[in-house]
This record gives structure tokens, sequence and C-alpha cells, in this order.
């Protein structure tokens, strides 16, 4: 199996290093020990302090401030069409990462489709586009990974096409039945017979359906396409500091912080033992 090499710069002024190298090790044990079977991915995720560090054949994951326009976060295609991701920063942004890590590995370039029954009654078969995290978004629906926040993802069983009682259709088991979303979440798929994008989404209005843009020329990236039309508040603002989801997070985060130093300062005892008796 190939290794993919992903690589996370925080490119935010003031960014304690310490905060990016845990979310980076929180994210390599997401990619690895969750998302990786379930997929069949693998891949290396590690922090850098400049984009100038990073190796070549790394896909480079930004963390920044500000993206400046409305729509830009999210994956892209560089000039070679290999992926990167910008990422804003916030008090939740290890979601967002974690978010926009777990589709780039499954689908880098933005343009796997599968075929299925459209949610929407009177459209037949349609292909959905395969975005592993948006389903199941809203931070609400996410878990934690050492202690720091990250995002649900469907598995290949999403697209079934009929609901089994044993089966997981999501890694945390949000999702209770194929081609289902949760508050929060849509999903996306391309009608073939208008050649339009449509989704099934469900934020504040409840559940509804919309028509998108139509597909016109070389379209390289169907996501990026979608993030272009799509709002993502929680992903692209973050969740506010006294959301209970992040709170519960930062919590327990809090504790293991102790315990990290409690067991660091043991150690350091006992080097400095071996060192002195050398």
């Amino acid at each position: 199996m190939l290794t993919r090499n992903l690589a996370l710069i925080s490119e935010v002024e003031g960014h304690d290093p310490s905060d990016v190298s845990r979310v980076a090790a929180a994210l390599q044990r997401q990619a690895t020990r969750d998302l990786g079977p379930i997929w069949e991915v693998s891949a290396t995720v590690d922090a850098f302090p400049r984009l100038e560090d990073v190796p070549v054949g790394y896909w480079p994951m930004f963390v920044r401030n500000d993206i400046e326009h409305e729509g830009a976060e999210g994956i892209h295609l560089d000039e070679h069409s290999q992926p990167y991701a910008l990422i804003t920063y916030s008090d939740s942004w290890s979601l967002t990462a974690s978010h926009e890590m777990c589709e780039m590995l499954v689908d880098p370039g933005g343009n796997r489709l599968i075929p299925g029954q459209s949610p929407k009654p009177d459209q037949g078969r349609v292909s959905f586009i395969v975005e592993v995290c948006d389903p199941p978004e809203a931070a609400e629906f996410g878990y934690t990974v050492n202690d720091i926040l990250v995002s649900d993802f469907y598995t290949p069983r999403f697209f079934d096409p009929v609901a089994v009682e044993s089966v997981r259709y999501s890694f945390t088991g949000a999702i209770k039945k194929p081609r289902d979303i949760l508050p929060g979440g849509y999903i996306s798929w391309i009608d073939p017979v208008s050649n339009r994008l449509w989704q099934e989404k469900w934020f504040e209005n409840g559940r509804e359906f919309a028509e998108g843009p139509p597909l016109e020329g070389n379209v390289r990236s169907l996501r990026a396409e979608v993030d272009k039309w799509t709002p993502h508040p929680q992903l692209s603002k973050g969740l506010d500091s006294t959301d209970p989801t992040l709170q519960a997070a930062v919590a327990v985060g809090e504790q293991t912080a102790a315990a990290s130093s409690a067991r660091a300062a043991r150690l350091r005892e006992e080097i400095s033992a071996v060192l002195d008796d050398a």
C-alpha cells in the first residue's frame, strides 16, 4: 500500500508549536488507527515550522488566521494536480484539520464518484461525490484522539443500497443508515440528466434539497466546486468557546496535559539519575 505523506504547517503568528505538534500526533493516530483500515489508506502526518522545510512529495495542510476569500477553505489542487489544504485557525481548528485530512486521504483529487439512488424521490440514479466528513461534519458528532477533537467520517458501507442493523455507517456510529445526513451536515451528488450539482442538507432550516450550479467546462475538482457553493460555518469560523463539545474536549485535554507533564518530570529525574551513575 502506497503511503501518503502529509505536512501540517501553521502560518499563524505566535501559534504555539506544541499545539501544532499535538494536533499532528492526533491526526497521525486517527489516520493510522481509524481511517486507514476502513478506507485502505496509509499515511504519515508531520508538523513542520515552515513550508520551506517540507520535503518534496508531501501534501501540505496550511493553518492560517485569515483565508481571505469565503469558500477558499478546504482542499485544492496545485499546478501538478497535487492536493493541499487551507485551514482557518480557530479554537476548534483541529476539527477542521481532521475533516480536511480524512477527505484528502480518501479522495486526493476530489473527483471520486459512487453511483446510487438519489435521496430526492423524483431523481433516480445519480453519482455521489465522495466527501467522507460532510454528512456528520458538525462538532457534536466528532470524537477525540489523544484528547484532541477530530471529525467523524463515513465508511464505504455508507453507499449500501439498504440498511442493515449491524453495519457501521460512520466511524462513531452516529450515522445509522446509508446516504443519511446528520444535523449540520450534507451530501452532494451530480444529476446526470441536468448535469448539475445537488445537495440534501440539514442546516438551520431543517432538511432540504438544493439545486446547485451546472457543471460547465473542465472542472478540475468536484469537491472544490461543492466547497465554493456550500457554507461551512463550523469549519471556516470555528466553534464558539462556549460550545459544549469544545469545552468537553478542552477539559479532558487539560487532564491529559497534567498527566503528560507529570510523566515527563519523572522521566527527567530517571534520566538524571542514570547520567549521575554513569
